[in-house]
């Protein structure tokens, strides 16, 4: 991509590299009003997140001659399944420089047989992401109690951390990913029954006693070991569990909230109960949209899906 703007000067972009990440924080903080420190912790986590190769480490940035006049950060990463991932994290193009996003931001999205996630999407972004080629794939958020779910048929459930290996065999990559996640401040546990044992990565929030759901193989392992979780979260002071959803989870017990932080893919689309590697993981203790209207609203109005 190269044109020019009025004043005669190139735009054009590149990949982001290291020496941009202090400008680019700046500009984030500016354009979207987190603080500087929130996306500097972001970069840096990035920096030493694995990248799959023949894709950019952050993303990229747009330029006006040697200014940054835009920049969309990108996380790349290989999936369980072996195939790649990418969470478009943030992006932001001056004002001045909005007739070049489109073109600036397909650049980012041209990867085929890659799935792109876009967790934060606004409402003003809506039709941009939906030109782009984006889709809903989950449309809110249900607020649990697990420690309220019944008992399921398991017996003997054990709760181990990520640091210990079950005694049934796991699967490395999702080892890796337990591990990984406990170093960005997610809780990593396994469920072990008799016969195997169950990945899950939660991220505590910072407005109310809960925690979001980051990982599982899928939203029908997490209600079959709500209850044992209820128990382990309850120990800790944790007693809501956040999951993306498309209604009521049927076995949970708490309240649905359309339109919360719903989620967008495209290409093949992912499953709903994996958050890895987003920014929801990455950045400790994120901020949210609710806090104890959001809280009040789930205890007092509780419904069984």
């Amino acid at each position: 991509m190269s044109l020019s703007d009025s004043m005669g000067k190139r735009i054009y972009s590149r990949e982001i590299v290291s020496s941009d990440l202090d400008q680019l924080a700046l500009l984030f903080a500016k354009s979207l009003g987190f603080s500087k420190e929130y996306y500097s912790k972001i970069l840096e986590t990035v920096t030493y997140l694995s990248t799959p190769i023949g894709f950019p480490k952050y993303g990229y940035v747009l330029l006006s001659g040697d200014v940054i006049v835009g920049a969309i950060l990108t996380i790349f990463t290989t999936i369980r399944s072996g195939a790649v991932r990418c969470h478009v994290t943030t992006w932001t193009v001056d004002p001045a420089y909005r007739p070049y996003a489109a073109l600036f931001f397909s650049r980012a999205l041209k990867y085929k047989d890659v799935t792109y996630l876009n967790i934060l999407a606004n409402q003003r972004s809506l039709g941009f992401i939906d030109l782009q080629g984006f889709s809903r794939f989950s449309d809110g958020q249900f607020a649990a109690i697990p420690l309220l779910s019944k008992a399921s048929g398991d017996r003997r459930v054990k709760l181990i951390s990520a640091d210990a290996v079950p005694n049934q065999d796991v699967d490395a990559d999702e080892q890796e990913l337990l591990l990984t996640h406990k170093k960005y401040g997610c809780m990593s546990i396994w469920c072990v029954t008799q016969e195997s044992a169950h990945p899950f990565v939660f991220q505590p929030r910072s407005t109310f006693p809960g925690v979001q759901l980051i990982y599982c193989r899928g939203v029908d392992e997490f209600v079959r070991f709500a209850r044992p979780i209820g128990l382990f979260l309850a120990r800790r002071r944790y007693f809501y569990v956040v999951v993306n959803s498309n209604g009521p989870v049927p076995g949970l017990v708490g309240k649905y909230f359309p339109g919360v932080l719903p989620l967008y893919s495209k290409g093949p689309p992912p499953h709903i109960g994996d958050l890895a590697y987003t920014q929801f993981a990455l950045q400790s203790r994120p901020r949210m949209r609710f806090g104890r209207r959001w809280l009040a609203a789930v205890s007092s109005n509780l419904s069984t899906g």
